[in-house]
């Protein structure tokens, strides 16, 4: 699930937490940033199975709510209409069942506890919204099932502020990952069908079996060759006074001039672009282009001194898809 987008984040997160925070260049303030970075990693998964129990923990407000209306009704002796769909939707009976999540709840059996208050409230946008609406009128069917929930993820979930306030007091590591994790919660609601065994895997921690081993690599070089990559950012910097740059600036451009140099698998392009993707969401509107200039300059004319070489061309496609 954690793919190398989310790594760089993190790792110019990581790298940049180092240097605020005053981290010795000892081994074991390198060794307290890297278990940072690990630690920042596991909570990007925890946070995907965490929401993965949202929709479960709706579902059991959901039931509480239609057998609240059965027992009104027997005391009542009346028939008012019952709301089933979501309390006995079969995607989310599939879930329920699944040993990995079961697994996961046992363990954080608390998790939404005390955070009632917002999971109901999501049920009541979700029962007031076109999306149930919707629901209501469709065939009663798993893939209807399937597509609800789907909608009710795209629909309530994705743009909750009032949720992403609760995410946020659950756990800081989270407040950068929903825009990444919320795309691989809507390809687990898609891939998990009727047919899929109880003990199928979810989503791996990681895309690719390397993927950590990467992480742990880009952060090393990041900081181990600081001073190096700081020398080359301050002989390349137009206009700019090294010393007054903003931090973050010189972390992102650290941490790519890191994956320039030490992974020659990966083309300048993908790296520069990630990069600079990254500044976008980190530093003022016009630093992203000048960061994205002054990178280039450098990965071009450590290209032409024969300092760092890359994969031909025929690698392009494939590092774009893996790296």
């Amino acid at each position: 699930m954690i793919n190398r987008e989310l790594i760089r984040l993190k790792t110019v997160q990581t790298v940049w937490s180092y240097y605020v925070n005053g981290q010795s260049k000892s081994d074991e303030g390198f060794a307290e940033s890297e278990n940072e970075l690990r630690k920042s990693l596991d909570k990007s998964y925890e946070l995907y199975l965490t929401m993965l129990a949202l929709l479960l923990e709706m579902r059991r407000l959901a039931t509480d709510e239609m057998k609240q209306q059965e027992t009104r009704n027997r005391q009542l002796a009346t028939e008012s209409h019952i709301e089933r769909r979501l309390a006995q939707n079969r995607w989310l009976a599939k879930l329920a069942r699944n040993e990995q999540i079961r697994e996961f709840l046992d363990n954080n059996n608390q998790l939404w506890f005390n955070e009632e208050e917002t999971v109901r409230s999501l049920l009541r946008k979700y029962k007031a919204s076109r999306a149930y609406r919707i629901y209501l009128e469709s065939e009663d069917n798993f893939a209807e099932d399937q597509e609800a929930i789907r909608q009710l993820y795209k629909e309530i979930l994705i743009d909750d502020d009032e949720l992403a306030e609760t995410l946020e007091h659950l756990c800081i590591y989270w407040n950068d990952d929903r825009y990444i994790v919320d795309t691989f919660l809507v390809k687990t609601i898609r891939i998990i069908n009727q047919d899929t065994p109880d003990d199928a895997p979810l989503l791996p921690q990681y895309d690719h079996p390397d993927d950590l081993e990467f992480a742990v690599k880009l952060h090393h070089f990041a900081i181990a060759q600081g001073d190096y990559y700081h020398e080359l950012i301050n002989e390349h910097t137009r206009g700019w006074d090294f010393r007054r740059m903003a931090l973050m600036d010189v972390v992102i451009m650290q941490t790519a001039l890191a994956e320039i140099t030490s992974f020659p698998s990966i083309p300048l392009a993908v790296s520069i672009n990630e990069y600079v993707n990254i500044a976008k969401m980190y530093t003022a509107p016009r630093n992203s282009s000048y960061i994205n200039a002054t990178l280039d300059t450098i990965a071009h004319k450590l290209l032409d001194e024969k300092k760092i070489t890359k994969s031909q061309d025929k690698d392009v496609q494939k590092a774009k898809g893996g790296q």
